[in-house]
């Protein structure tokens, strides 16, 4: 058996699973997530997150190299290692921290190997081995929640430099309006533009969907549009076969996404959407497979940096 432990890094929590390559199935029993202050100091985000990786690596059999592949949202340079988490409103205390350098420290092995992928890369690759986009070629997936994260996925494998994605082949820092898209595509724009319209505050999208009133309405309306104006040209560019949504906002889809879809058909475009089931499971499946030879050797050389 090929271990390969995958850990997804959200805003506000990390989960910690091991898996076997051969069959990219998560090993039963070594599931351990829990949440996370991403306000705290450097040494207690490390300190949190390696608690729950720990209790992943005591649930495998002992092996001579520990390998950990990382769905991590940005700014971040996947090359390296190094944290460049600023101005994000998340883990701002790990700013310029190499986590191979540090985070080590605090895990419970000798010798450990870490990768990393962008969390809506790993996402997208993981719904595409295993989930819905299994069996389509060109492939965008979208996860929204924290923040707003996307990849291109051609054939499996998340493009970065292809003339039919944008720059570092993502698009939350892309801009949009008075800002840039994840101003826009994230639970933060949900609470502020709910408060803006009924001067009720919410914690979250949940919240939204449960008020089911006029400004609910609104909200989600205004979000379709959004997305709409948007995500056209990106579409229009890169001719996916399918998009697939995932995140804690995309369990709200019924309330947007038909309206999205309705909407680009005016604009032309009629593209496949699905959400996806998988959720949190296809970002520790797709980061695990950083460990995959051949994967690597396809995306090594093509890590972005932003």
């Amino acid at each position: 058996m090929n271990i390969v432990i995958g850990v997804d890094v959200g805003g506000s929590h990390i989960t910690s699973a091991a898996i076997d390559l051969n069959t990219l199935k998560i090993i039963s029993n070594s599931t351990y997530t829990n949440k996370i202050n991403n306000k705290a100091s450097k040494d207690n985000i490390l300190k949190s997150w390696s608690s729950v990786i720990n209790q992943t690596i005591k649930s495998i059999p002992e092996v001579d190299n520990i390998k950990i592949g990382f769905a991590m949202p940005g700014p971040f340079q996947y090359a390296t290692g190094l944290a460049m988490f600023e101005n994000n409103d998340k883990y701002e205390n790990l700013y310029n921290v190499s986590i191979p350098n540090e985070l080590p420290k605090y895990l419970d092995c000798s010798n450990v190997e870490l990768r990393f992928l962008n969390d809506a890369s790993s996402f997208g690759v993981g719904v595409s081995c295993m989930g819905k986009a299994k069996n389509y070629k060109k492939v965008i997936a979208i996860t929204l929640g924290t923040g707003f994260g996307s990849s291109f996925i051609s054939k499996g494998i998340p493009k970065v430099t292809s003339k039919d994605v944008p720059e570092g082949g993502c698009l939350w820092d892309k801009q949009f309006k008075e800002g840039m898209a994840d101003d826009y595509f994230s639970t933060r724009w949900f609470v502020k533009r709910y408060l803006e319209v009924s001067r009720d505050q919410v914690k979250g999208v949940k919240e939204v969907v449960q008020t089911n009133n006029k400004h609910s309405k609104k909200v989600f309306e205004e979000f379709s549009n959004n997305f709409v104006d948007f995500m056209t040209p990106f579409i229009e560019n890169y001719q996916p076969d399918l998009i697939v949504l995932g995140g804690n906002i995309s369990n709200a889809s019924n309330f947007f996404l038909s309206d999205i879809e309705q909407k680009l058909k005016t604009n032309g475009l009629t593209p496949v959407f699905t959400v996806s089931t998988l959720m949190e499971e296809a970002a520790l499946i797709g980061s695990a497979r950083l460990f995959s030879t051949s994967f690597w050797n396809n995306v090594k050389n093509d890590l972005p940096n932003f």
